[in-house]
């Protein structure tokens, strides 16, 4: 899929999407961003949807309203109006015949991953909840990615009390791994236990004599990072396999969440080494250090820097070899930015110029908003200082 044009769909009144390597969504609450996300993984993996809400036993009788129910979660069967329009890459798609799409004989693979913004709910005293311990008006992105959690965790690492889950050098390479440890962990492990019987994750000190932490009294950067580190390590297979299956995208709604600024910058390389791994990336934010990079990667790129100048970015080693390769790709990816209105449409702000005279662009979105004028008020007031003083 290339492009995505919604309207008449929740909040949605005129959206129109056209896809890069890395497309970021950014706006205020309830704008329309995780609609028109979810909307975008429904489209490409319908078959596979439908198979997995079938196989636990959800049944909506071919009716719209009961689907998207089902699909996006309880009460948002009013999402659609009459006026609503869905075009994928120029082909009309009509909502009333996706809910009517049949299970497949054969096994169907997702094309697309998505890590929503409400992740921190997927664990439960320590582990991931599995699809059926949800209602049945739970968004399916929430259940599915708290699903995929589980089976991570119970097939695709060994069944010892042993287990060492952070890091994981197999997954993401060690200098990857270095900035997010100080950053979040500080030094600290993720570790696998059991608790008479009952496996958790636990953060460990590096030394045995060290604390055990459950996950309630995890900080919520760490309960926020976990069940996204793991998403991660889904993306990421051990082995000489770079990408899981036949996924080909990643959505991540509000990677910042509960982050230091810090966290948030190891993160966005971690976001561009799924993009060298040939994954289009989708990001919803509310931050400015995503729009700070992009912005970055833009400017480098249309002056001809050398990739070097991306590891400057996040004061990295410019002499490891695998960070470089990850700076290489980056520069030749394609970068967009929307921003979604209040009043449901969407702006392309991708060239992110801050002396647009659309105010839209120039703040980017409103993230450089409090910025800009927070260096007006203060300048402002340096200068009447200056004045009464005679200087």
């Amino acid at each position: 899929m290339k492009r995505l044009a919604v309207q008449g769909l929740g909040p949605l009144v005129q959206a129109d999407v056209r896809f890069a390597d890395l497309t970021v969504f950014v706006g205020p609450q309830a704008s329309g961003k995780s609609i028109l996300l979810q909307t975008l993984r429904l489209l490409l993996d319908k078959s596979y949807i439908v198979r997995v809400l079938n196989h636990h036993g959800l049944d909506w009788d071919n009716a719209t309203a009961e689907f998207l129910n089902t699909y996006y979660g309880e009460g948002t069967s009013k999402l659609q109006s009459d006026a609503c329009r869905i075009v994928e890459d120029d082909k009309p798609v009509s909502l009333k015949e996706v809910a009517r799409t049949k299970v497949s004989r054969n096994p169907v693979r997702p094309r697309l991953f998505y890590v929503p913004a409400q992740r921190v709910l997927t664990l439960r005293n320590g582990w991931p909840r599995p699809f059926t311990d949800y209602t049945p008006g739970d968004p399916f992105a929430v259940r599915e990615f708290s699903e995929t959690l589980r089976l991570l965790l119970e097939l695709e690492f060994p069944r010892t009390t042993k287990d060492q889950l952070f890091p994981q050098p197999q997954r993401i390479t060690k200098a990857l791994l270095d900035p997010l440890s100080e950053a979040i962990f500080h030094g600290f492990q993720l570790k696998i236990e059991k608790s008479q019987s009952q496996k958790r994750l636990v953060i460990t000190g590096a030394l045995k004599e060290g604390p055990t932490l459950p996950f309630m009294v995890w900080s919520a950067g760490q309960r926020e990072f976990v069940p996204l580190l793991l998403g991660l390590y889904w993306l990421m297979p051990a082995g000489a396999v770079s990408r899981r299956d036949d996924l080909q995208w990643v959505v991540i709604e509000e990677l910042e969440m509960g982050l230091h600024p810090r966290a948030i910058s190891s993160l966005l390389l971690v976001v561009l080494e799924l993009m060298r791994r040939g994954y289009r990336v989708c990001l919803s934010t509310h931050s400015p250090h995503v729009l700070e990079m992009v912005w970055a990667l833009r400017r480098i790129k249309e002056h001809q820097g050398p990739s070097s100048k991306v590891l400057d970015l996040f004061h990295l080693n410019k002499e490891e070899p695998s960070l470089r390769e990850v700076a290489d790709e980056a520069l030749k990816k394609t970068l967009h930015v929307y921003y979604f209105d209040r009043e449901g449409t969407t702006h392309d702000i991708s060239s992110l110029d801050p002396g647009s005279d659309d105010p839209i662009m120039a703040d980017w979105g409103g993230l450089g908003e409090f910025g800009s004028r927070a260096a007006d008020v203060v300048a402002d007031v340096i200068a009447n200082s200056k004045r009464r003083n005679g200087r």
